[in-house]
């Protein structure tokens, strides 16, 4: 007989037991499945529930209709129609309501002044990080600007790390030296402070790509207000001469701080800002869309096809930072109407219900498993220590033996050690 076990979010058979958790998977996670005695088991954060329905009675598979991108220098865009199965849209639910409960609670964590500093939150656009990684491979590389906690769960990172590291915790994934956003993963290199920084750092992650030969691509995020960046058009030249394996992509949110696109830029069409590099505008508020567009771009650059640019329309519904409340700009009216028009999370739930691809129950014991899952992280977060004065230096380089750092006057010294 199969019993069903939790072991690193995976079942397995009681026969075969495995030593030791699994170590943390570089994919989001999913919500696992067996079947036991006709029953479905749901597995999610350490907890076992049965569902009174069957596998049989759920839709396994269903195709939708999507909205058509539109396209810069290329015949023909991605498709119109996407294939979702009842496992991939558990698991896109799971990973966008986890992203969403995670912001909402650092929001809170900083109001309690328990986060300080710098923090800009990714709700309303969960559907572009868990629609990006849906399409390509975890040995792919990914690159972000600051708005970047999203990804660094989508990239394997739990959600206990990024918010330990958000309140500046040993236990946070930088060892509380990095804050919100300065987080890094295998072949994640982190959101980046500068704006459009890491456009160039990304056209030469692609090249080292290229170089390599390994068959790789480079995700290279921005958002509107960078687009206007001139390191980007350096990039964009550079990466089109070279034929980088280097998909750009600008997440357009709508305002870049507290300035709407229609004011900050002469032409909106960000997709065409590569002049001579193709691209896409995809409805960036729709994960099987930014699914279906990431891989249509993604086959483009493993081609050798080079570079190609991909515009996100989607919608923040915090400010740009916690210091701006994002209602001086523009309207609570507009945030409400995104909210509930085109909310990226609810747009999914209503296509497994209506479909028959999930149950309320179901979907609502995902939800308890995830609020209980970010509660214990922000325990976790709010409990840590702070890392140490001594490790303060530490890490400032790579494979270096320990050298001495002069403090914060000349007389006092600490050690940094890799």
């Amino acid at each position: 007989m199969v019993r069903a076990d939790v072991l690193g979010n995976r079942c397995v058979a009681a026969a075969k037991p495995k030593p030791g958790p699994a170590p943390p998977s570089l994919s989001y996670p999913s919500t696992p499945h067996c079947e036991e005695e006709g029953s479905l088991v749901l597995l999610s954060a350490g907890a076992r529930v049965v569902a009174s329905r069957s596998l049989s009675d759920f839709t396994p598979q269903a195709t939708f209709d999507i909205k058509k991108c539109d396209v810069h220098r290329l015949e023909a865009g991605p498709p119109v129609k996407a294939e979702l199965t009842r496992e991939q849209g558990l698991q896109y639910y799971r990973t966008m309501q986890m992203v969403r409960r995670m912001e909402l609670k650092a929001d809170q964590l900083y109001k309690q002044k328990i986060i300080r500093g710098f923090c800009h939150l990714y709700d309303g656009q969960e559907a572009c990080a868990a629609g990006i990684e849906a399409a390509i491979n975890l040995s792919d590389h990914l690159i972000t600007a600051y708005r970047a906690h999203g990804y660094t769960y989508t990239r394997g990172v739990s959600v206990r790390e990024i918010l330990a590291e958000l309140t500046g915790r040993k236990g946070g994934v930088a060892k509380g030296k990095g804050g919100s956003m300065h987080m890094y993963a295998p072949h994640f290199y982190g959101g980046n402070g500068i704006v459009g920084a890491q456009v160039p750092l990304g056209a030469g992650i692609a090249l080292a790509c290229q170089y390599q030969g390994n068959n790789q691509i480079c995700v290279t995020l921005y958002g509107d207000g960078a687009a206007n960046q001139g390191q980007l058009f350096e990039a964009f030249n550079m990466a089109a001469l070279w034929k980088l394996p280097c998909v750009f992509i600008c997440e357009n949110n709508k305002y870049g701080m507290g300035t709407s696109v229609e004011r900050a830029s002469a032409s909106t069409d960000y997709y065409k800002r590569g002049d001579f590099i193709p691209g896409l505008r995809v409805d960036g508020m729709d994960v099987l869309c930014v699914r279906e567009a990431a891989k249509f771009a993604a086959d483009h650059c493993r081609a050798g096809k080079g570079p190609i640019i991909m515009e996100l329309q989607t919608y923040r519904y915090h400010g740009h930072s916690m210091s701006d409340p994002g209602v001086s700009y523009r309207t609570r009216e507009e945030i409400q109407e995104v909210r509930s028009k085109s909310d990226p999370i609810s747009l999914l739930k209503e296509r497994l219900l209506s479909n028959n691809m999930a149950s309320v129950e179901e979907l609502k014991e995902i939800d308890i498993q995830i609020r209980k899952e970010v509660e214990e992280a922000a325990q976790f977060a709010t409990s840590d220590p702070e890392p140490p004065l001594e490790e303060l230096c530490n890490h400032i380089f790579s494979n270096n033996p320990p050298l001495e750092v002069r403090g914060t006057n000349p007389w006092s010294k600490l050690k940094s050690i890799s």
